[in-house]
C-alpha cells in the first residue's frame, strides 16, 4: 500500500535543539493575566488556554493568518471537548494528564477544573470575588457569564445570559490575551503575578530570567505535556530556549535581524520589507493579511470636532489615490474599501459595506475636493481654518502624518504632530484620555477580530474610548446584534451600522497599507499565523512547535 504523502512534509523532518530569538519594541510590564497592559505581556509562553489551533489543517484550506478563527477550524488544547447541554449551558471537559510546571508552590500538581473556575472567578468577579478586575471592567464577557463552576476534577460549566453559540465560543476559546490560566496557590501567596519570578504555566516554556527593558529567556519545560500532532510521537517543545529581545528602534531590530541574531520580525511595513530583500535576499518575506486600518481620531466631545462639517472637511482635504500612488507605490487601493476600520476588510466579505456598494454620494465625502472641505469649514465658523493637535504613536507612520499635515494645511487647517511611545501613548489616550484634540495609530480592520459584533461595543456611550462618541443611533446597534436570534440578523444590523458610521466620519480615514512578516530561513514552522509571535494567547502553540534547521543557520551564519 502507497504510504500518504501529507502536506508537511514538504517542511522538512523536525530538530529538536536551537533557540528562537524573537522581538519585542517595548518594555515587559505585566505577567498576570488578571491584568491588561497592551500588548506588554509575554505570560503567554508559559500559560495556555482552553482551546488551539488545527496544526494538522492545509494552510490552502485556512491558514491562522488572521485573528478571527472560526470555531470549525478550532482543535482542544487544555479542554479535550465541549458541548451546549442547553442553549445557554456550555460545558467543557478538560484534557487529563496536564500538569503545572514544577515549581512552588504548585509543585507541579494536576491542572483540573477547579484551575479554570478560579480563573474566570477572580477576572471578572464571580463567585467569593467581590469586584471584576479593573482592566476588564468593559469586557461583553462581563456582562453575559452568569457563572463557571467546576462540577468534578474535570468538568467545567459556564452558564451565560445569551444563547449565540459561536459567541459563547468566540469569547473563551478566540487568542484573547486574558484566556490563559493562572495558579491559584501562586495568586493567594503573593497576592498576584507582577512579578516575574512568580511566573508559572502550563505551557512548554519556563521563564527563568528577565531584564527590564532588556531581554526575557524561557527554557524548555521537560515536563511538557504536549505532543506534536502531525508527528505523534514527538514530544513538545523542539526547541532549548525561547529569548526575547526588547529594541524600540525598529531600524536597530531590523539590522540585528540582518546579522542572524534575531529570527522574526513582524509586521513590518513594504518599504522595510523591500529594504531586507535587497541586504538579505535569504530572509523570507511573508505578505500577511492583517493590514492595519490608518485614521485619525478627533475627539467628538470637543470644539470643533463636534460639528460633522469639520470632520467632513478634513477628510476632503485629503487626496487618498495621490498618497496611494506616490507615497505606497500603487501598492494599497485608492479608495475607501475598508480604509474606515469599522468597515471589513477583504477577509470577511460577507460582513460590512464595502466601497464598491457605496451610494455616489457618500463616496462624494470621501473624494479629494479642497473647495468643497474649505466651504465646509466655513460654514462651520473656520473661515480661515483652525489649529489642532494629533498625538501619534511611534509605532505607527510618523512620515505619513507629515503628508497629511501638508494637505491640511492647503485648507487652513494647522496641525501639530506630537509623537509619542507607544506605552505612552495607550496610557495618555486609551487610559487617561488626556489628549485634547486627535489621536493617530493603527487599528486591526474587522476581518481581523474575535467576532464582529464585538466591535460595535466600541461605539457604545458604554465603552469608554479615546474617541469620546456619544451617539443615540449608535447605541442602538450594540444591544440590537447582541439579541439577534439569527447569523443573517447581526449581518444586517452590522451593514447598518456601517454605513451609519461611515456618515458620521467619526474618524478621519486613511488607507491600508500592506505589511510583511520577515523570517529567517531557518526557521520551520512559521508562515506569518496570527498570534505566533505577536504575545497572543496562542504563543505557546506555536512556539512549541516551531524548530530551527540548525545545520542550514550554520551554513548561512558560521559560528
Amino acid at each position: 500500500m502507497k504510504k500518504e504523502v501529507v502536506w508537511w512534509n514538504r517542511l522538512g523532518k523536525p530538530q529538536y535543539g536551537g533557540e528562537i530569538v524573537l522581538w519585542s519594541d517595548r518594555n515587559i510590564v505585566n505577567f498576570d493575566p488578571y491584568y491588561e497592559a497592551f500588548y506588554t505581556q509575554i505570560m503567554w509562553t508559559w500559560m495556555e488556554g482552553l482551546a488551539k489551533e488545527d496544526w494538522t489543517k492545509d494552510p490552502s484550506v485556512f491558514d491562522y493568518k488572521k485573528f478571527l478563527r472560526p470555531n470549525k477550524y478550532r482543535k482542544g488544547q487544555l479542554a479535550e471537548s465541549w458541548e451546549f447541554t442547553d442553549p445557554t449551558t456550555f460545558v467543557v471537559h478538560l484534557r487529563k494528564g496536564i500538569y503545572w510546571q514544577d515549581i512552588p508552590p504548585v509543585n507541579g500538581r494536576e491542572f483540573t477544573a477547579d484551575d479554570v473556575a478560579y480563573h474566570f472567578h477572580r477576572l471578572y468577579g464571580l463567585d467569593n470575588f467581590l469586584s471584576p478586575s479593573p482592566d476588564h471592567t468593559s469586557d461583553d464577557v462581563l456582562k453575559s457569564l452568569m457563572s463557571v463552576t467546576a462540577v468534578d476534577k474535570y468538568t467545567v460549566v459556564f452558564k451565560w445570559r445569551i444563547n449565540d453559540s459561536e459567541y459563547i465560543m468566540q469569547s473563551l476559546f478566540a487568542p484573547n490575551p486574558a484566556m490563559v490560566f493562572e495558579a491559584r496557590e501562586a495568586v493567594e501567596k503573593w497576592g498576584d503575578l507582577s512579578d516575574w519570578h512568580h511566573a508559572i504555566g502550563t505551557g512548554p516554556f519556563i521563564l527563568t530570567d528577565f531584564v527590564s527593558g532588556s531581554s526575557a529567556t524561557l527554557i524548555k519545560n521537560h515536563n511538557y505535556w504536549g505532543y506534536d500532532e502531525r508527528y505523534p510521537q514527538n514530544k513538545l517543545p523542539y526547541v532549548d530556549t525561547i529569548r526575547l529581545l526588547i529594541i524600540p528602534d525598529k531600524t536597530e531590530a531590523l539590522e540585528a535581524m540582518r546579522k542572524g541574531k534575531i529570527d522574526l520580525i513582524s509586521p513590518v511595513s513594504l518599504k522595510d520589507a523591500q529594504s531586507m530583500q535587497r541586504t538579505n535576499p535569504e530572509i523570507l518575506r511573508i505578505p500577511i493579511p492583517f493590514r492595519p486600518t490608518v485614521s485619525l481620531d478627533p475627539r467628538l466631545d470637543k470644539a470643533p470636532f463636534n460639528d460633522i462639517r469639520v470632520r467632513k472637511a478634513m477628510q476632503m482635504a485629503i487626496d487618498l489615490p495621490a498618497i496611494s500612488k506616490d507615497y505606497y507605490h500603487s501598492k494599497v487601493e485608492p479608495n475607501s474599501f475598508a480604509m474606515h476600520f469599522i468597515t471589513s476588510s477583504r477577509d470577511m466579505k460577507e460582513w460590512g459595506f464595502p466601497y464598491e456598494e457605496w451610494p455616489q454620494d457618500l463616496k462624494d465625502e470621501y473624494a479629494y475636493n479642497p473647495s468643497a472641505s474649505k466651504k465646509l469649514l466655513a460654514d462651520a465658523g473656520y473661515p480661515n481654518g483652525f489649529r489642532t493637535n494629533i498625538v501619534a504613536d511611534t509605532a505607527g507612520d510618523i512620515d505619513l502624518l507629515q503628508i497629511i499635515k501638508s494637505y491640511f494645511a492647503q485648507v487652513g487647517i494647522d496641525m501639530e504632530i506630537r509623537p509619542m511611545d507607544s506605552v505612552s501613548w495607550h496610557n495618555f489616550v486609551m487610559i487617561g484620555h488626556k489628549h485634547d484634540q486627535m489621536a493617530q495609530r493603527s487599528e486591526l480592520p474587522q476581518g481581523h477580530l474575535f467576532q464582529p459584533i464585538r466591535k460595535l461595543h466600541e461605539f457604545h456611550i458604554g465603552h469608554a474610548t479615546h474617541r469620546m462618541i456619544s451617539d443615540p443611533v449608535c447605541d442602538t446597534f450594540y444591544p440590537k446584534a447582541f439579541a439577534a436570534t439569527s447569523l443573517d440578523e447581526v449581518v444586517k444590523i452590522y451593514r447598518d451600522a456601517n454605513e451609519y458610521i461611515a456618515r458620521q466620519h467619526f474618524s478621519i480615514s486613511l488607507l491600508q497599507p500592506p505589511f510583511y512578516a520577515l523570517c529567517q530561513p531557518w526557521l520551520k514552522g512559521f508562515n506569518a499565523q496570527f498570534g505566533s509571535i505577536q504575545m497572543h494567547a496562542v504563543l505557546s502553540f506555536y512556539l512549541g512547535r516551531f524548530w530551527i534547521d540548525q545545520k542550514l543557520k550554520e551554513k548561512i551564519f558560521p559560528s
